[in-house]
């Protein structure tokens, strides 16, 4: 059933039911990885939330949970390309297993940022858990990035947390702009 949310129209694209049982085997490999290395959950504000409140409740290794926030697309239907680093890791990571997660790459402008800016701060490792990739709109080749839940489309999507001007975030699934 398509909704409507602000100006836009949007269709069906993945089920909640679907990401749940992604996010379930993204936890048991992440549990195996990390079985050993206590890792800290980094998520990247606002769009990670619900992606990141589900996969942490799977984890049943010892971690902890930080957030920081970056965004690039500023209420639109594109990224800018101007990254607003909004609110900073405050946490030190020196020597500490970070486990990035993102709600979606795309172009991976923002990501490289963000991986380029911890790396300075000397993490035993960092690796990248996003929810949804965009391979045909990608223009960064991020070796950090092991675990993605989806590939989409190049196209426009709210819900699970993501959004088309602030709204659309506590939707179930994942939609796509109707053109």
């Amino acid at each position: 059933m398509n909704i409507k949310i602000a100006d836009l129209e949007f269709e069906p694209l993945i089920s909640g039911e679907a990401i749940q049982a992604r996010t379930k085997e993204i936890a048991a490999q992440l549990n195996e990885e990390y079985a050993d290395k206590a890792p800290i959950f980094v998520g990247v504000l606002n769009g990670c939330f619900m992606f990141m409140a589900d996969l942490v409740k799977r984890i049943n290794v010892p971690c902890e949970v930080a957030f920081t926030k970056l965004s690039s697309y500023h209420g639109g239907v594109t990224t800018t390309r101007r990254i607003s680093d909004d609110f900073d890791l405050l946490v030190d990571i020196a020597n500490r297993h970070v486990i990035l997660v993102e709600d979606i790459v795309d172009t991976g402008h923002t990501l490289d940022y963000l991986v380029a800016k911890l790396s300075h701060r000397k993490p035993a490792s960092i690796t990248v858990c996003a929810l949804l990739l965009k391979p045909d709109a990608i223009e960064y080749s991020i070796k950090e990035l092991k675990h993605i839940a989806f590939r989409i489309p190049n196209e426009f999507v709210v819900g699970y947390g993501l959004d088309y001007m602030e709204l659309g975030r506590n939707l179930d699934g994942i939609y796509k702009r109707v053109v």
